[in-house]
């Protein structure tokens, strides 16, 4: 039954990928690190809304530690295919215990 409630999520390289709004998580809740990528603006191209400037942000997932804590690194990209390339390098090298 719990099986059947589970919700499959996007993935990108493999990883989940969740949008909730103009924030994007990739990764998995359950390893001890992940990214957060907010949407800071927008800009319209060919009458479609694209991202424009995104943070990307590695944090810990220990619920222990406070926010400032578990904020690892943090960067501004300018476009979501940049912000996704950097944030699969850093998820990558966090969980290889390269941080």
């Amino acid at each position: 039954m719990a099986d059947a409630q589970k919700k499959e999520f996007a993935t990108y390289k493999g990883r989940p990928l969740v949008r909730c709004g103009d924030e994007i998580y990739y990764g998995n809740m359950e390893e001890p690190y992940v990214i957060r990528m907010e949407i800071k603006s927008k800009k319209t191209v060919n009458g479609n809304e694209i991202a424009d400037k995104v943070t990307v942000q590695l944090m810990a997932t220990d619920p222990y530690l406070s926010p400032r804590k578990a904020l690892v690194k943090s960067s501004e990209k300018n476009g979501l295919f940049l912000a996704m390339d950097i944030a699969d390098i850093w998820l990558g090298r966090a969980l290889a215990g390269k941080v």
